[in-house]
Formats: C-alpha cells, structure tokens, sequence
C-alpha cells in the first residue's frame, strides 16, 4: 500500500474519530473510515479515504494507557461490562480472542 498517506494532525483528528464527528481531509473534504487493523503491539492504524479526492490516509491509534486500562479493568472487577474508555457509553468492549477490544478502535484494553 505505498499510495497511504500520513496526517499531520493526527492528535487533533483522533479526539473527533473518538467523538464520532466528521473528520475534514486536507482536500476540502472529509475522511471515511475504511477500517481498522491492530499493528501487533496493542496499537492499531485507521485507514481512510477522503471524500473528494479518494486519497487514502493512515492514522496510528495508540495503545490503551495505563489509566484507560485500570478504568476498565475497575468496571469488570465489580461486575460490569466495559465500554470503550475512548468512544464513551454504548460502545462496548468485545472479546476478540483473549483481549477485551474495542470494535472502532481495534485497541486491546485488558485480558479478558
């Protein structure tokens, strides 16, 4: 995939991928997410594509942080289901294999 390209304001564009708002392209347009793929260290890369000029772009999505993974690990403990610390309510965490993760993010926050 040589044709994916990096953002530079990656940080600013991951908070709205999170809120679930529109994300602009450096084209006047707007990024789809095309999908997510988990890089192997616990980290994931968003593709996507914008609407204008159907350039496709890369954003790395970090790994779960220390806090983000206590929070949930403090829901399970008293026996509730997880939500995404990053997503917010109604987007709960799945079992993929052994990792509770997140389904837009592809992040692992804790061992299931």
């Amino acid at each position: 995939m040589g044709d994916v390209l990096r953002l530079d304001n990656e940080k600013k564009l991951l908070k709205q991928y999170y809120a679930g708002q529109q994300m602009p392209s450096p084209n006047e347009g707007f990024l789809m997410l095309l999908g997510v793929r988990p890089d192997g260290v616990g980290a994931a890369v968003g593709m996507f594509e914008c609407s204008v000029s159907s350039l496709r772009y890369e954003i790395v999505i970090p790994k779960a942080t220390r806090g983000e993974r206590k929070a949930v690990k403090e829901v399970r403990v008293a026996g509730n289901d997880p939500d995404c610390p990053r997503h917010g309510v109604g987007h709960r965490l799945v079992r993929a294999g052994n990792d509770l993760v997140c389904r837009r993010c592809g992040i692992p926050f804790v061992k299931a």
